[in-house]
C-alpha cells in the first residue's frame, strides 16, 4: 500500500493537474510517440487526432489522484481499462515506458512544482497503480489461454461470410485459420481486430462488439461505415477491401459490458450501430428460452439504416417474453414511432422497478436515455452502458 506521505503529496498536486488539463496528456502522447514510435502499433491514432484519448487519459489520471486513498472506488474503471488493454495485447513492460514518459511530462510542464518530493510520490503512486493493472491483466491473459479455444495475442482468422445488415452496417463472420475452436464470450463483449491497411505506417487495432450468441466455432462482428469529418480508417477498410476468404488478425474477446442477470427483466436500448452488443444479448436470451421479460428498444434514422430489423421480428415470434419498439428519426413507418426515443409513454410497460437497463449508441443518445430512465424512477445502479471508443461518463 502507499504511504500516508505519498498519498498526501499526490493529492496536493490535484490543482496542478486540473490547471494544466489535457495539455498534460497531449504533451505526454507526443513525447512518448517521438521516443517510442513502436507504440503506435497499439494506440488508436485516430483517437489521438480527435483528442478523445487525451481527454480520457487526463480524466483517469485526475480520478486516480482524487481517489488515491480509496482505490476500491476505481475498481470499475480498472476492470474496464484492463479489459481494453488485453484486447490491445498490452504487456507488463509497456507500463515502464508509459511511466517514464508520464513522469518526464510532469517534470517538463511544471518544473517548479515538480520537486524531488513530488517526483518520488508520483513515481511510487504510478508504480502502485501499474502493479494493479499488470496483475489484473495477467489474470485475464491466463484465463483466456486456459479456456477451451483460448489464446493470447493476435490469431489468424479467415472471413467466412460478409453480409450487409443495413445501408451502413456490414457483418463479418470470422473463423480461425487453424480450424480450432474459439473462446466463449459474454454477450455484450467485443472483439479486437488488428489490420494494416494499404499505405498505413502502423498496425491498427479496433474493437467491435460481437453481435451474435457464442457458439464455440466462429465469431460475428458488425461494422458501421463512418463517412463523417473523420472517416473510419479501419471500419471503412473492412467494408471496402476485406472480402470472404481474406484473413484478419484477431485478439481474444474482452470487455466488461455484459448481462448482469438472466433472471430479471432486461431492457436493451440502442441507437445506430449500438444495436450490435444488444443483438448478442438478445440472441443469447432467446436461445436459452428465457422466461424473464425482454424489451428491445432501438432508434435510427430510417428503415434503410435499421440493422437486424428482420432478425428482431423473427426473434419476437420465437419468444413469448420479448417485446420490441422502434423509433425512426427521419421517417414514418408502420409499427414504429417517429422522432426521438421518448420513454415516458412506455412507463407502464417497462420494468421500471426491477429491470436491468442496457444502453449503447452515441454518447448524446445514451445520456438522453439515461436521464429519462432516472426520471421514470429507474435506480442508477441498474443502468449499464457501453461507450464505443475512449470511455466517457454520461
Amino acid at each position: 500500500m502507499l504511504s500516508a506521505h505519498t498519498i498526501a503529496v499526490v493529492k496536493s498536486t490535484i490543482p496542478l493537474l486540473e490547471n494544466a488539463g489535457t495539455a498534460i496528456t497531449q504533451h505526454f502522447y507526443q513525447r512518448m510517440f517521438n521516443h517510442n514510435p513502436e507504440l503506435k502499433d497499439i494506440f488508436n491514432m485516430s483517437n489521438q487526432q480527435s483528442g478523445r484519448q487525451q481527454f480520457a487519459l487526463f480524466s483517469a489520471i485526475a480520478a486516480y489522484a482524487k481517489n488515491i486513498e480509496t482505490p476500491e472506488v476505481l475498481a470499475t474503471a480498472v476492470e474496464r481499462i484492463a479489459q481494453k488493454h488485453t484486447s490491445l495485447n498490452v504487456q507488463a513492460h509497456h507500463y515502464g515506458i508509459v511511466g517514464h514518459h508520464l513522469i518526464e511530462t510532469l517534470r517538463e510542464l511544471a518544473p517548479d512544482a515538480f520537486t524531488p518530493e513530488v517526483e518520488a510520490a508520483w513515481t511510487e503512486a504510478y508504480g502502485f497503480l501499474a502493479s494493479i493493472f499488470i496483475g489484473r491483466e495477467g489474470d485475464i491473459y491466463a484465463h483466456s489461454k486456459a479456456q477451451k479455444g483460448g489464446w493470447n495475442g493476435p490469431r489468424d482468422f479467415v472471413v467466412k461470410a460478409k453480409t450487409a445488415e443495413s445501408d451502413l452496417v456490414t457483418s463479418f463472420v470470422l473463423a480461425p485459420v487453424d480450424g480450432g475452436p474459439v473462446l466463449d464470450y459474454q454477450p455484450g463483449q467485443y472483439l479486437a481486430v488488428r489490420v494494416k491497411p494499404e499505405g498505413a505506417d502502423y498496425w491498427e487495432i479496433r474493437q467491435y462488439s460481437l453481435s451474435d450468441k457464442s457458439n464455440g466455432s466462429d465469431y460475428r462482428i458488425s461494422v458501421k461505415r463512418e463517412n463523417g469529418a473523420q472517416p473510419g480508417m479501419v471500419s471503412n477498410y473492412l467494408q471496402d477491401a476485406v472480402q470472404a476468404g481474406d484473413q484478419l488478425q484477431v485478439m481474444p474477446p474482452a470487455g466488461d459490458f455484459f448481462l448482469k442477470s438472466a433472471h430479471t427483466p432486461n431492457v436493451f436500448i440502442s441507437a445506430g450501430v449500438g444495436v450490435t452488443p444488444m443483438m448478442a444479448m438478445l440472441e443469447t436470451m432467446v436461445a436459452k428460452r428465457s422466461e424473464s421479460p425482454l424489451y428491445f428498444l432501438h432508434a435510427c434514422e430510417t428503415p434503410q439504416q435499421h440493422s437486424f430489423a428482420r432478425r428482431i421480428r423473427e426473434l419476437e415470434q420465437q419468444s413469448a417474453t420479448l417485446k420490441s419498439f422502434t423509433w425512426y428519426a427521419n421517417a414514418q413507418h408502420e409499427g414504429s414511432f417517429h422522432g426521438l426515443m421518448e420513454l415516458t409513454p412506455l412507463k407502464a410497460t417497462l420494468p421500471v422497478a426491477d429491470g436491468n437497463f442496457y444502453l449503447c449508441g452515441p454518447s448524446g443518445f445514451m445520456k438522453f436515455a439515461k436521464d429519462q430512465l432516472l426520471g421514470l424512477g429507474v435506480a442508477g445502479e441498474r443502468i449499464h452502458y457501453e461507450v464505443f471508443g475512449p470511455h466517457a461518463e454520461l
